[in-house]
């Protein structure tokens, strides 16, 4: 069984599921966009996506080709495939988001055990 571990960077949850096969965790695409546009609002990320990832594919960048898919729980409750990206999609994905809030996010990712929120240690959870 997988473990999902949810992260909070400024309040917006960063889900990641553990690949026991792979040995490594995977990050909701749609999070880390929601957590650096500090965009709450699921159908704008999920078409800030779309149109990044195919600006990304245009460029025959490797965050698209990276990308795999899991089933995650959606707003609605449901587990949906959802796309997901390793810790190093995760630096190419937030290299490629046009945005200043980028690199703050980057930098909690990478350095997470220095720079992570007293906030986001307490309300970090496991669920089985």
């Amino acid at each position: 069984m997988s473990k999902l571990s949810i992260r909070f960077y400024k309040d917006h949850e960063v889900r990641a599921v553990w690949d026991e096969e792979y040995s490594k965790w995977w990050f909701s695409v749609l999070d880390i966009i929601g957590a650096i546009n500090d965009q709450n609002d699921y159908k704008k990320n999920r078409n800030y996506w779309k149109y990044l990832k195919t600006k990304l594919r245009n460029q025959n960048s490797e965050v698209v080709s990276i990308t795999n898919q899991l089933k995650l729980n959606a707003p609605d409750g449901k587990l949906r495939l959802t796309d997901v990206v390793d810790q190093t999609g995760v630096s190419l994905l937030a290299q490629s988001i046009t945005n200043s809030k980028a690199n703050d996010f980057l930098d909690w990712f990478t350095f997470s055990d220095n720079s992570i929120d007293g906030r986001s240690k307490k309300k970090a959870s496991w669920a089985y």
